[in-house]
């Protein structure tokens, strides 16, 4: 199982490069979606995989059978599948996603 889960995320780190170095994306008329940083620039593949980094370290210390590890693991995998289509926002969100599902587990 943990060879399949490795190979997964490897796959997307090459999705991701690969997805970096193709086409840039559509331009957005000039209207910087949510995850815009604070000079209205649009997220970045390095912004994306820095959040999805911290939010895999945060859930890398939780108990590896614990039920929000296992949920924050899946939107860390959906972030990762986002970032190599290009979606850096989306790979945000879900990056975001799998932190309040970590820290849910802090508040119960």
């Amino acid at each position: 199982m943990k060879v399949a889960v490795l190979a997964c995320w490897l796959a997307a780190g090459f999705a991701a490069a690969a997805a970096a170095a193709g086409p840039c994306r559509a331009d957005t008329g000039g209207h910087a979606g949510p995850h815009a940083g604070a000079d209205g620039s649009e997220p970045t593949q390095s912004s994306c995989l820095a959040a999805v980094a911290a939010a895999r370290e945060m859930a890398e210390r939780l108990p590896a059978d614990d039920a929000s590890r296992y949920f924050a693991e899946r939107d860390l995998q959906q972030a990762m599948t986002e970032a190599g289509n290009g979606e850096f926002d989306d790979c945000l969100e879900w990056a975001e996603q799998a932190t309040v599902e970590i820290k849910n587990i802090a508040t119960h």
